[in-house]
């Protein structure tokens, strides 16, 4: 079977799908690896590399689509909403599809994939188990994105993070409070304490206190108690307003002490909570950073401009989206095996194994034969049921 490899086309992405290491691995498997030239280039991975290792080197775009059983991308049609649908054409009925398609997003794109006849899986439905860490893409991006979070508040902080002593005097450290203490949360927080920051956290699911304080970070304590905080997949579940609402109150100090605040609190599906105000940012300092990872689905903090960076009352609040993309060559790794590692599991003796007794094949795939296959995907966009896959 052939793996093929388009370059990214989502403006600025510079990530791809498969690296050349991986592709060894792949063909103990049975899957050969037909990638478009240049589209590993901006990742740091030149064609000659794909090459060395197996791959075949393409011209044209339409050529990987054409010759490939699985179409392996970071972006597919769905999370890229900018050039994705021009991918459509080159859909074929049976074709395997694999990468982010944003599938809580737009029905319309879900529906245009599923008439294509194309067999999808979303990556970003892997389900949070031992057996699917390997797998885990969402995870693995969001390490980064926390990571690259602060190194964009170090840069437009006019200060420095850590304290310094020096013949001229001693500076005081800056201090950054992380809201959301998931998987990009807690490596926002892991990287602000290794550049000296004093740094502080919240989340609402209780659980998350002990991580926190695992890397050096103080635990903000609130006196409000979150219904059914975490969800079975492990990821928080939405409250109500008069939550919300409780909490803005509350957390308005600690952002007012804060010179960073970096916002990662996200409800898959639905539009991110409002957590941190108009209000509340007043408060802070002059030359204060906040950078709103949530923005994509609107953004944690009342002012954010999605996919924009700017200054309010000398606060400078970043909603940038896509932070992962800025790290292209360790994002390209790890995205890489985790798409390896699913395909592997995926493709047994050179076929693909749709076994739907299998949890994390069961949970990813999305389109088949025509439709939606994917029960909550269903639900969520309040779908008629279909009758049972067989």
């Amino acid at each position: 079977m052939i793996v093929g490899v388009p370059k990214e086309s989502f403006p600025g992405e510079r990530r791809v799908a498969v690296v050349p290491a991986v592709i060894p691995g792949l063909a103990k498997t049975g899957l050969e690896v037909v990638i478009e030239a240049g589209a590993g280039a901006e990742s740091g991975f030149p064609d000659a590399e794909y090459a060395a290792k197996g791959a075949k080197i393409v011209p044209e775009r339409a050529a990987v689509f054409g010759s490939a059983d699985i179409v392996a991308q970071v972006l597919c049609y769905g999370s890229n909403d900018k050039t994705g649908k021009a991918d459509l054409p080159l859909y074929r009925k049976g074709q395997i599809l694999v990468g982010f398609l944003r599938p809580l997003g737009d029905v319309t794109t879900v529906q245009d994939i599923a008439r294509a006849g194309v067999t999808s899986f979303s990556i970003e439905l892997m389900p949070r188990t031992t057996r699917a860490q390997s797998m885990d893409a969402l995870s693995s991006m969001a390490t980064l994105c926390g990571y690259k979070a602060v190194l964009i508040s170090a840069d437009l902080l006019p200060r420095m993070l850590p304290m310094l002593t020096t013949a001229a005097g001693t500076i005081t450290p800056a201090r950054v409070l992380v809201i959301g203490a998931g998987v990009a949360g807690l490596q926002a927080i892991a990287t602000s304490r290794r550049l000296g920051a004093v740094t502080s956290a919240y989340d609402v699911r209780p659980a998350a206190k002990e991580q926190v304080e695992s890397l050096g970070g103080r635990f903000v304590e609130l006196p409000i108690e979150a219904k059914d905080a975490e969800d079975a997949r492990g990821y928080a579940r939405a409250q109500d307003e008069t939550f919300y609402q409780k909490q803005r109150e509350l957390l308005g100090r600690a952002v007012a002490e804060s010179e960073v605040v970096i916002t990662a609190a996200v409800v898959p599906g639905r539009k991110s909570p409002v957590l941190v105000t108009k209000d509340m940012v007043a408060k802070m300092a002059p030359g204060s950073v906040i950078v709103d990872l949530a923005a994509e689905r609107g953004g944690n903090c009342e002012l954010t401009q999605p996919g924009e960076k700017i200054v309010v009352n000398g606060v400078t609040i970043v909603g940038w989206f896509n932070l992962a993309s800025a790290v292209p060559y360790h994002a390209s790794q790890l995205y890489a095996r985790n798409i390896s590692s699913f395909l592997t599991h995926l493709v047994k003796e050179g076929k693909v194994q749709l076994n739907l007794e299998d949890e994390i094949t069961r949970e990813t795939l999305v389109t088949r034969d025509g439709e939606i296959v994917h029960n909550r995907v269903r639900e969520f966009f309040k779908l008629p049921a279909l009758a049972p896959v067989k």
